[in-house]
């Protein structure tokens, strides 16, 4: 083989290498972490910064993870099937069980009583030296879970819900991601 044709063959092996890097950073970049916003719901900054402190409290030496939370009127029904077919599934299944199948939905609704949860977060209010008024959470509640995908949260869609920042039962949708 003639130095020419060496050279040619070098530079043509480096210009691939390099072209096929240059495109892998590109697709990392487009598929940054992201939140999907239901439309109509609103930011609840008060009750963010409490599941923040609350992550704080629980694992001093973790940063914390991207969290957000809102709330809308919006029906559950309809906020976790819009989460569900944003991040590709197919429909959100009647439970975890997904009519008995040895896979776990990657979309399930669930079923739970607001004064079991809220008694569980009271030590943990108490180290961070939040009042929450356990006596106020009272009825059962409806959820769906939404598995993350690489470049999305888990989503957690409750109605009705506790707002431990003041105490009340709230007739929303709540709406909370996180990594």
């Amino acid at each position: 083989m003639s130095r020419t044709t060496r050279l040619l063959l070098a530079a043509s092996l480096i210009a691939i290498v390099v072209a096929g890097c240059g495109k892998e950073k590109k697709t990392a970049e487009q598929e940054a972490f992201s939140f999907t916003i239901y439309p109509g719901s609103r930011y609840l900054a008060q009750l963010t910064d409490l599941w923040k402190q609350a992550h704080r409290v629980l694992k001093p030496n973790e940063d914390v993870p991207p969290i957000a939370i809102y709330d809308t009127d919006a029906p559950i029904d309809k906020v976790a099937e819009f989460y569900a077919q944003s991040y590709g599934y197919n429909k959100v299944a009647p439970d975890a069980t997904n009519n008995l199948s040895s896979a776990k939905p990657p979309a399930y609704y669930r079923e739970g009583e607001l004064a079991g949860d809220v008694a569980a977060i009271v030590p943990v209010t108490q180290k961070m030296g939040v009042k929450v008024d356990a006596s106020k959470a009272a009825g059962h509640y409806r959820a769906a879970e939404i598995d993350p995908t690489p470049n999305r949260p888990r989503v957690t869609i409750q109605r009705p819900y506790f707002d431990a920042s003041t105490s009340q039962t709230v007739d929303r949708t709540l709406i909370m991601m996180s990594r």
